[in-house]
């Protein structure tokens, strides 16, 4: 991003590393994490760009650079991917089971597999149990049910697959 916008290449990675500075200290618990690693910052010396994008990142001071709003940006989409904090890895993980678990309620559903990050969830049936015109509507039922009782983000896309084999040996 900050390429794009030509700005200093090493203050963008400075800023990106130092932004949550401010958690590390426990003498200044009612002090946001932000505010106290600009006045960090500042104690150190940093170049103003660097500490008004520390100190702006969650909002708690008025952004004057440009480098604040990329380090904001940043900070978000790395706080927003799974794995990112322990309580959304545990919600995570919970949502792919009961994608999983939902398909898997359905007469004929062999296993199920949330994939992509839960983007997607592909349900494998009984070649014996389902013909090919009920994978079609087993798919739409599953979506249904997913959109009405579930929550998530964006749309989960369900594929059902039905195999039939048939293997012979020529001797």
């Amino acid at each position: 991003m900050e390429s794009e916008l030509d700005l200093n290449r090493q203050e963008a990675k400075r800023a990106g590393l130092l932004h949550d500075i401010g958690k590390v200290p426990d003498d200044e618990p009612e002090m946001p994490h932000a505010e106290l690693g600009a006045k960090l910052a500042e104690k150190y010396h940093e170049k103003p760009d660097i500490v008004n994008a520390i100190g702006s990142h969650h909002d708690e001071m008025e952004m004057t650079t440009l480098l604040a709003p990329i380090v904001q940006v940043c900070d978000a989409i790395s706080g927003a991917r799974p794995g990112a904090r322990r309580e959304i890895v545990e919600a995570y993980i919970k949502r792919l089971n009961d994608l999983e678990q939902l398909a898997l309620s359905y007469p004929g559903v062999l296993k199920t597999y949330a994939i992509q990050a839960g983007r997607e969830l592909r349900v494998i049936v009984g070649a014996e149990k389902i013909t090919d015109a009920e994978t079609e509507s087993l798919s739409n039922e599953i979506a249904k049910k997913i959109q009405d009782e579930m929550t998530y983000p964006g749309q989960v896309k369900i594929t059902v697959i039905r195999e039939t084999r048939a293997v012979a040996f020529a001797k």
